[in-house]
């Protein structure tokens, strides 16, 4: 059995070497023909899985992307050609959830701004926006949700207009799909007009999709000097980014906020469990039995620590200033792939213990940190 796999894609080789022959390509780079003698293909977000990737697909029997997303592939396509799918709900939900705690600390610390009292906005509450919004009450940030079709299924209890919650919030988070038409669209969701209403110094987070932003609109704002702090890991056009855009940007980084090693692991792990699924067999394997154990694992906190501690453990495990400055730095030599390509290994905050006799522990521990097991 042939499995062709994302070259970005970590413990392929792990999970799969009892079922097939792993081959690795590359995500932007897929040709038709390699999939000639394919039986699976597991893909990331950059591989568009169609009817002209799949033309010589005589085989195929699996398709997975190790990805939340799914409007890089054409599932109808898949149905009707009697092809299994599977992608990868909540694997990278706690990374990008880090990703954006990580960015609101950084910004908050270099602009001397007390988060005490600030209001979030968490824009599109699936799996990622939850996670966020379970976390981030440890920063003493009020939230608000703001995810129409969620509300109106019954699935979330308070539900505030996208309109209302721009007028109100300090900082807007954006954690929705891709969706291009309909009444609930995404594309460009923060448009021209959106862009214009917003307060100044307002705190735009966007860890989703690149098309959920207009970037031309926010040029456009940007050079005719609207005030705005920008976190921005997707762009609209990748590889092939808007770089004028950047200057402007407090936090830029390469489409890398779910890429924890965890949470990238948990994509292959899911992809593995949804193949043995097909191919009728028991999964053996989880990332537990591959993760390496990170440098630093535990911390002991006195009871002096206070709110300037919880910051530097944060920053510890991760600091979005580390990936900003390897993407200016690289950009124009390397390229936007190449960049994500070589993203060097970050962990999840719960990759530390910590003791639980401190004044800021309960915080940490909702933050995501491990309790002490000893």
């Amino acid at each position: 059995m042939r499995i062709l796999a994302d070259q970005n894609m970590p413990l392929v080789e792990s999970f799969f070497s009892d079922i097939g022959e792993v081959i690795r390509f590359d995500g932007r780079n897929l040709r038709p023909e390699e999939l000639s003698d394919a039986d699976i293909l597991l893909t990331r977000s950059v591989t568009k899985v169609n009817e002209a990737l799949l033309a010589k697909a005589k085989q195929l029997k699996f398709v997975g992307t190790a990805t939340i997303g799914i409007d890089h592939i054409d599932t109808q396509l898949l149905a009707s050609s009697g092809i299994a799918f599977s992608s990868a709900p909540g694997c990278n939900a706690i990374a990008v959830a880090e990703y954006v705690i990580s960015a609101i600390m950084a910004y908050a610390q270099e602009s001397g701004t007390s988060l005490q009292g600030k209001t979030i906005a968490i824009v599109g509450v699936g799996n990622i926006g939850k996670c966020l919004a379970a976390k981030i009450g440890a920063l003493g940030l009020k939230v608000l949700l703001c995810d129409p079709l969620r509300y109106q299924d019954g699935s979330l209890d308070s539900h505030i207009e996208l309109d209302d919650a721009l007028k109100a919030a300090d900082f807007v988070s954006f954690h929705v799909p891709l969706v291009k038409n309909g009444e609930h669209k995404t594309i460009h969701l923060l448009n021209e007009a959106r862009i214009a209403s917003l307060k100044p110094g307002m705190v735009l987070i966007n860890a989703s999709r690149g098309d959920v932003i207009d970037n031309q609109a926010l040029l456009r704002a940007l050079e005719g000097g609207q005030a705005l702090e920008l976190v921005l890991d997707v762009w609209e056009n990748e590889p092939n980014i808007l770089q004028s855009l950047l200057p402007y940007v407090r936090f830029a980084t390469v489409h890398i906020a779910g890429h924890t090693l965890e949470g990238k692991a948990r994509g292959t792990q899911m992809l593995y469990e949804a193949v043995c699924n097909t191919l009728n067999l028991k999964p053996q394997k989880t990332i537990t039995d591959f993760l390496p154990k990170p440098s630093v694992t535990a911390c002991k906190l006195q009871d002096t620590a206070n709110e300037n501690d919880l910051l530097n453990l944060v920053h510890l495990v991760y600091d979005v200033r580390r990936d900003d400055g390897i993407m200016r730095a690289n950009l124009t030599s390397q390229g936007f792939d190449a960049l994500r390509k070589a993203y060097p290994v970050r962990r999840e905050f719960s990759t530390i213990e910590l003791n639980d006799d401190s004044p800021i522990s309960d915080k940490l521990y909702q933050l995501g940190f491990s309790k002490c097991s000893s």
